[in-house]
């Protein structure tokens, strides 16, 4: 890609926000009921973890997610740390998850005291292969009574964290088959993916539990906030229970019967992602026909714009485009932000840095490949 026709990228991409002015990344959208609820909550002086925005706002991700339980959490970060403690991650287990995704996805695991295992991602989703899952626990698996062992380490390998990068589906019937013939809990990391659905059916309703987010770059935000969705009852009960201290119900005694979290989502919080709710749909459908635009020009002068697979449906929460080499990828970051284009490349891989330089991976061949090519481009709603 020459440096004109980076110049001709880049002018395109500030032809669809019609300014002269910086073009953020993704920057959140308030045009409906935020200040109107975040007012009442004000007046009612509920600004704190108790308040009806804050059960409004678990029954609407709850019907959204298609799941029977969402809690509310204070980020997405939270919702995996406790979401690995709910299937049972214990200190030195094995969690399998994979090198090309935000440093939270992998924090979380170290969080429980457990161990990172890296496999690779597919091309085409940019998220966990299913193949690569399936490799690897055919020559390291070890199957006992009480769960699945890594032959070479001797650890127990508890859980298995894949996620929908960007919003795409992973190919998450495949993963959830592969672990559940291994007995390993599937934690669905789909922070990234409120809106997305695969045949149909949405994602974060896949695994054992599911985590969202609502950072303020995510489709709907509530500035920082997270959200735990399960279809079992039971869990979700606990989740609700630990991450609100843990504390028995009582009119006024403090008694808690067990380790819990201070991880409550403000009643505030929860007014802006009830209305920022409201008007998902209007997102979706607006960010829809901006990668429309997108792939129909990156299309034309041949360039890969990523795009959802077949039978599933992203939300295009970040958009991006794959390009020839780094030389290429680092030559269109300079250039793009350099003329007030805010344009980033996909995360660094987790095992580069330098607390999880030690961890067990895989050849990682895909994600290395992702990685000198992947570069996200302005994907905000566009008024």
């Amino acid at each position: 890609m020459s440096e004109s026709r980076i110049d001709d990228s880049i002018t395109f991409i500030r032809s669809r926000f019609k300014t002269n002015d910086f073009i953020p990344l993704h920057a959140p959208h308030f045009g409906g009921n935020e200040k109107k609820y975040l007012e009442e909550c004000i007046d009612t002086t509920f600004v704190s973890s108790v308040g009806p925005f804050v059960d409004k706002f678990e029954a609407k991700i709850a019907e959204i997610t298609q799941t029977k339980k969402a809690v509310a959490v204070v980020n997405g970060t939270a919702a995996l740390q406790v979401a690995l403690k709910l299937v049972g991650v214990q200190q030195n287990d094995e969690v399998i998850t994979q090198a090309l995704t935000f440093i939270a996805s992998t924090n979380a695991i170290a969080y429980n005291g457990a161990i990172p295992v890296f496999v690779d991602v597919d091309l085409d989703t940019m998220s966990m292969c299913p193949i690569a899952l399936e490799n690897f626990l055919n020559e390291f698996g070890d199957k006992r009574e009480n769960g699945t062992y890594n032959k070479q380490s001797g650890r127990r390998i508890s859980a298995c964290v894949p996620m929908h990068t960007f919003g795409f589906a992973a190919k998450i019937v495949d993963l959830a088959r592969v672990c559940k013939e291994w007995n390993i809990s599937l934690v669905e990391d789909a922070a990234e993916a409120l809106g997305s659905s695969y045949e149909g059916k949405a994602l974060g309703s896949f695994g054992d539990v599911g985590i969202l987010s609502f950072n303020g770059n995510k489709i709907v935000t509530s500035g920082g906030g997270g959200a735990i969705v399960t279809n079992n009852v039971e869990l979700g009960i606990h989740a609700k229970h630990i991450t609100t201290t843990a504390k028995i119900p009582h009119p006024y005694e403090y008694a808690h019967d067990e380790l819990g979290f201070n991880f409550r989502m403000p009643n505030l919080n929860a007014a802006l992602l009830c209305a920022q709710l409201e008007q998902l749909n209007m997102f979706l459908l607006n960010k829809r026909k901006l990668a429309e635009e997108y792939k129909a020009y990156f299309d034309k002068i041949g360039v890969t714009f990523k795009w959802e697979q077949e039978n599933t449906k992203a939300n295009f929460w970040l958009m991006c485009i794959q390009l020839e080499n780094r030389f290429e990828r680092d030559l269109f970051l300079q250039q793009a932000n350099h003329e007030g284009v805010m344009c980033r490349p996909i995360w660094t891989l987790m095992y580069k840095m330098p607390m999880y330089k030690d961890c067990q991976r895989d050849s990682q061949v895909n994600a290395e490949f992702l990685e000198d090519r992947i570069v996200n481009i302005p994907s905000s709603f566009r008024k």
